[in-house]
């Protein structure tokens, strides 16, 4: 899938929000973003890693800084950052029909491999779903298709992920710093072998393999009223 910079429309928005450095990038330690747009064909994987908060929330947060390095040291990967626009920017994005974007190099955040959100609290929850209709991409997981990207759940809120399983494809229980790799690995895989339609159940099933990792739709979920009584997975090569 072609990437291409949303900065010529951005641009002209920021003069109308309030603090404007929210969505220009360019911080120190910040990746070239002459790595971009990358082009049909490439067999990396493109993460965008997600902080359901603004800016200046969500920048400070150090599991996400070392995902953003650990990502962008491999060769089979590549990173960057988006934050929730504050309520101006947003009113203007929608009106604008701009798509949610990464801060680094201003690409649309539907193009890429996979969404990755770091949950730090439950009250983000509705920033989750919010960002992830924003980016143009279908809030529920059974509506999506090859040509939307992943959208996974991590960080230290991770730990009960039902509460969002209708709206993720996949989540990461625990410390993602293996794990970011295994899953770079499952998806680059499938990139390889031509993200065929029809090919994302067989990709989630491959992905519920991996140690850490939950996938929703690989299970069935029983309640005994709000509790929680059974997770039953749905095929016998997927893990309890």
């Amino acid at each position: 899938m072609a990437m291409s910079s949303l900065w010529a429309r951005i641009e002209p928005l920021l003069a109308r929000v309030q603090k404007p450095a929210r969505y220009i990038g360019c911080e120190d330690g910040a990746i070239n973003p002459n790595i971009a747009p990358w082009q049909h064909g490439d067999p990396r994987v493109a993460w965008l890693l997600t902080y359901p908060d603004t800016y200046e929330i969500g920048l400070p947060n150090q599991g996400l800084q070392i995902l953003y390095e650990i990502l962008n040291e491999r060769d089979d990967a590549v990173a960057e950052r988006s934050y929730a626009p504050w309520h101006d920017m947003e009113t203007l994005m929608r009106q604008r029909g701009v798509p949610l974007f990464s801060v680094d190099s201003h690409q649309a955040a539907g193009d890429f491999d996979i969404l990755a959100f770091s949950l730090a609290a439950e009250l983000v929850y509705t920033n989750v779903i919010n960002m992830i209709d924003l980016a143009g991409v279908p809030i529920h997981a059974a509506r999506r298709d090859e040509s939307h990207p992943l959208v996974v759940l991590g960080g230290h809120c991770a730990f009960n992920p039902e509460p969002l399983a209708d709206f993720v494809d996949l989540v990461v229980l625990g410390e993602g710093e293996e794990v970011v790799g295994k899953i770079t690995e499952v998806v680059r895989d499938w990139k390889a072998s031509g993200r065929t339609p029809g090919s994302r159940e067989g990709l989630l099933r491959e992905l519920s393999k991996v140690p850490g990792v939950y996938v929703p739709a690989m299970y069935d979920v029983e309640y005994d009223g709000p509790a929680l009584r059974a997770i039953t997975p749905r095929y016998a090569d997927v893990p309890a």
